[in-house]
Formats: structure tokens, C-alpha cells, sequence
């Protein structure tokens, strides 16, 4: 009789798998997500399948029993063992051997959760893709093989990588930057590490060491006490900036030299001003819950903006439709595509980033100071009853729809008025709404707040 699995619906996302281990995530799903993604690859012409892993508690169980069901499904597996998700992206992006990959994360999740992230043929694997996976698990829809398995080293060619993020830029200003790193006990540590010790300049370095307890503070540099260690070592030292990253350091968090937190749309700020002025014209990508000021700030200088959905493996498909040389979200997912992969990776934004203080002639402190300053609300999250959240969204586009209000909906809804915009969307990953509004006064962030209560209400909806 065919063997059979049925995953927890829960764990199927829309940009990866992520459960909570051993209650909707167990050793038997991590088999079946190998004997169904290899059955993919194979059936696309495929069969060597890079795999990594992050320092959670739970990775290594998980890995053995994903690279059982791989290979029973007869895919080739390359071990490539702890690391950061791009590394392996890297090692799938930079092989020519290589057909697919998976990396074994729970990201900036909980301690307890872990998952999956994948990579077929250099495109970024999600939505129906995943769900797939589940249905053919269901009806035992598997091929039959013994694949092998083999252990592959890549974190030297990684760094190598890494580094050639400076080319180019004047070797002795690169040496006077002073920067703090924090790599959260997360993935990063061991490629940070390597890093720092051959990038010019003066490095300090926190939590390092892999630790899937997390002991010092949760690894997502989105929330701004996680900076906390970060803010008091730049102070301390007087360095030039700080860096952090999540737990699989696929995104990046930054604070300049006074403490401010650089979020995520003033990261690709200035990023695009470092890569427009070397190509003149370049297509940028930015997710619907960035400001006004960026789409504004890449147009004014000579960019072609492009407002995208919110999710990375989103962001990354977008900037393959286009051909953008640049993409970003609030959340820290930075992917450069000029002279790199176009996946996110937050080690090499970070050397980007020194890269574009240096190019620009300005400290990060000096670049955050030319911004125009705004009031705006963090990410408002609330949750909402699964079979609501899109349902919902829909009610207030339809209602906005017929009072003419001037929305883009390509994710959500993002409302523009005199007082600024205002976003409402349904989370892809979580049974949650997320809200954010920006405005050029106080007086107007809290009407525009106002008006996203009220289209709540008229949908039986609130955020307490």
C-alpha cells in the first residue's frame, strides 16, 4: 500500500512551512516534505538538492528526516549543515550542479517553531507550489529511489562572496569604519565571524555563538528592544553604525551612531541612492507597507519605483518579472540583483551598507538626517478569525471602491489621502490583520488611524 502523510493545514504557508515542533511539526512531516519536493524536482528534470540549516534546537532531527525522504523519493542530497538561509541560497544560486534547495528555519519565530524555506531552479518556491506539497503527501504521490548523500563545505566560497560586495569602493575609508554586529545567537554567527575578520575597518561583535535558547534576546531586529544590546555598544564604543539580524539572517536591522533605528525602507533609501548613481534609471522594488517618501525619493532621483506585494518570496518573483536591481521590505528583506544573486541576505546588505556610507560620502547618521521626517504608526497586527481576514479586506476595498477613495490594491488595501496613506492587509502567514499609516503631521497619523477603525467597525472588526 502507498505510504501516506497529512500535514498539519496550519504549516503549510504561503512563502514556507513553519510549525510548532513536535505538536504541528513533527519528524514524520520534515520525511514527507522530502519525499514530496523531491518528487518536484525530479519530475522538472531535476535531482541534486542542496540542504542547510539553522541553530534551532529542533534543525538537526529535522534535517536527518528530511534528507530520509529525499533520498527515498531518490534525490541527490548536498549537506551543506549549519548556516545562514543565504548561504543556502548561495550554494544553489553559485553550483552548477545543484537543481533545488531547502533550509531548515524557523527564522524569527518563536524557539519552539521551526520550518522550511525553498529554492527550485534560482526561483523562489511558494504559494500553490506549497500547497502542492501537501496534497501530493496526502495521496501518497511519491516516486521511489535511493538517492545519495554527501557533505559539501561552502561557508568559505560564501564569505568570499560576501566580501566582493566592497569592490570598487576606496579601501581606506572602508578602513576607518568602527561598526558594532549583532548576530542574535542565531545562523549567522560562525559566517559573521569569518566575515568581520577580513573586512577593513574595526568590528564588534555580539552573541555569535549559535544557541538555539536565544539567550541574550529574541533574534528579529524588527522590534526595536531586540536592538537594545546593539544601541548600548554603539554608544559605548562610538562606533558608526550598528547591524543585526534575524535568527536565519535573511534580513537585516541597523541603528546609526545616536541609537536611531534605520528601518527597513530607509535601508533601501539608500541603497537605491548608492545604486542609482552608478546605474542611472535602475527599476526598484519596495514593498506596500514602505513610505511615501521612498517611492518618492527613487523617483526624484531618476528610479523607476515599483510599489509590490509584502512577503519575500513575493519581492524576489516580482524583481525576476521586471528585472529590478533592487528590492526591499519593511521587514529587513533586502535582495540585490545588480551585482548579486537577488536574494535576500542580510550579511551581504550589511556590507552593502558600508559600501554605500563610503560611496556616498555621508555617515548612516548623515543620511537618516536627510530624510524627510514623518509620523507614521509601526506595523499593527490583530487577530481576526481565519475565514475573515481576506473576506474583510474585501468589504473595505469595496466600500472605498464606491466612495472613489484612490486605493491601490495589489496587496490589501493602500488608501491615499490629504492627510497621507493608510494600509490594510490580511497576513499570508499568521490569522492576523496588519495596519500601518504614515502622515506628514501627528494630527494626521491619528485621523488616518481613525479612518482605519472605522472601516473596521463597518466590517464588525476592531484592534483591541
Amino acid at each position: 500500500m502507498t505510504a501516506r502523510h497529512r500535514f498539519d493545514p496550519t504549516i503549510l504557508r504561503e512563502y514556507d512551512i513553519r510549525g510548532v515542533v513536535g505538536i504541528t511539526l513533527c519528524e514524520a512531516d520534515a520525511h514527507a516534505i522530502g519525499r514530496s519536493f523531491a518528487t518536484v524536482v525530479l519530475r522538472e528534470g531535476g535531482r541534486r538538492i542542496v540542504v542547510g540549516c539553522d541553530g534551532r534546537l529542533s534543525s538537526p532531527m529535522l534535517e536527518k528526516a528530511l534528507v530520509a525522504g529525499l533520498t527515498a523519493s531518490g534525490a541527490d542530497v548536498v549537506r551543506i549543515g549549519l548556516g545562514p538561509t543565504p548561504m543556502l541560497y548561495y550554494a544553489e544560486a553559485s553550483a552548477t550542479d545543484i537543481d533545488a534547495g531547502i533550509q531548515i528555519t524557523g527564522s524569527h519565530n518563536p524557539r519552539d517553531h521551526n520550518g522550511f524555506k525553498f529554492v527550485l531552479h534560482g526561483h523562489p518556491f511558494f504559494g500553490a507550489a506549497i500547497q502542492n506539497l501537501g496534497v501530493m503527501a496526502a495521496a501518497g504521490d511519491w516516486e521511489e529511489g535511493a538517492g545519495t548523500c554527501e557533505d559539501r563545505p561552502v561557508l568559505a566560497a560564501y564569505v568570499n562572496r560576501l566580501l566582493e560586495g566592497l569592490a570598487g569602493v576606496d579601501p581606506a575609508r572602508l578602513a576607518a569604519l568602527r561598526i558594532g554586529w549583532d548576530a542574535g545567537n542565531g545562523a549567522a554567527g560562525p559566517a559573521l565571524e569569518r566575515l568581520t575578520a577580513r573586512l577593513p575597518g574595526e568590528h564588534h561583535l555580539l552573541f555569535t555563538d549559535v544557541d538555539g535558547h536565544f539567550p541574550n534576546h529574541h533574534p528579529d531586529p524588527t522590534i526595536e528592544a531586540n536592538l537594545a544590546d546593539l544601541k548600548a555598544l554603539v554608544a559605548r564604543e562610538k562606533l558608526d553604525f550598528g547591524v543585526a539580524f534575524d535568527g536565519d539572517a535573511d534580513r537585516i536591522g541597523a541603528v546609526d551612531a545616536g541609537g536611531r533605528v534605520i528601518w527597513g525602507d530607509q535601508l533601501i533609501a539608500i541603497f537605491a541612492e548608492d545604486i542609482l548613481r552608478r546605474q542611472p534609471g535602475a527599476t526598484i522594488v519596495a514593498d506596500v507597507k514602505a513610505s511615501r517618501t521612498l517611492f518618492d525619493a527613487i523617483a526624484r532621483q531618476g528610479g523607476h519605483p515599483v510599489m509590490g506585494s509584502s512577503g519575500h518570496s513575493l519581492v524576489k518573483a516580482k524583481m525576476k518579472e521586471i528585472d529590478a536591481g533592487l528590492g526591499g521590505e519593511m521587514s529587513g528583506h533586502v535582495f540585490f540583483a545588480d551585482d548579486y544573486y537577488g536574494f535576500d541576505d542580510g550579511l551581504y546588505a550589511a556590507v552593502r551598507l558600508m559600501a554605500a556610507t563610503v560611496r556616498l560620502d555621508r555617515t548612516l547618521a548623515q543620511l537618516r538626517d536627510a530624510m524627510p521626517e514623518t509620523f507614521s504608526t509601526p506595523e499593527l497586527r490583530f487577530p481576526v478569525d481565519r475565514a475573515r481576514k481576506f473576506a474583510a479586506v474585501g468589504e473595505v476595498h469595496a466600500r472605498l471602491a464606491k466612495a472613489g477613495a484612490q486605493v491601490v490594491d495589489i496587496d490589501g488595501v493602500r488608501v491615499t489621502t490629504p492627510d497621507g496613506w493608510w494600509l490594510l492587509r490580511a497576513s499570508n502567514t499568521q490569522d492576523m490583520l496588519t495596519a500601518r499609516a504614515e502622515s506628514d503631521t501627528r494630527e494626521g497619523l491619528e485621523r488616518l488611524i481613525g479612518e482605519i477603525d472605522a472601516q473596521l467597525a463597518l466590517s464588525g472588526l476592531s484592534r483591541a
